[in-house]
């Protein structure tokens, strides 16, 4: 996450059971904007759709930072729970 972002909004908690399918497959964060997956329980599989694809573990307690523009997708694990962040710069100085 580049310096001087704030925290500008946060998706529901979702589950392995309520994660909208729309994650699930490849998708980007905004130009201007940076995403935080955060866990809160279990494990989240966390995919960067690259070439080759990088897959990320991230176990509760801990989180992935997601750049603008690059793809990527979700992976819920049994029991996981965990929102989506969004940041942006702040502009109020």
């Amino acid at each position: 996450m580049p310096p001087g972002f704030r925290l500008v909004r946060a998706t529901p908690e979702y589950t392995d059971a309520t994660i909208p399918v729309g994650l699930l497959a490849a998708h980007r964060v905004a130009v201007g904007v940076w995403g935080r997956l955060r866990v809160r329980a279990g494990t989240v599989g966390f995919v960067f759709e690259t070439e080759p694809s990088i897959t990320h573990n991230v176990p509760a307690g801990g989180y992935i930072d997601i750049a603008p523009t690059i793809a990527h997708r979700v992976e819920p694990r049994p029991g996981c729970r965990f929102v989506v962040e969004f940041w942006r710069a702040d502009t109020d100085g």
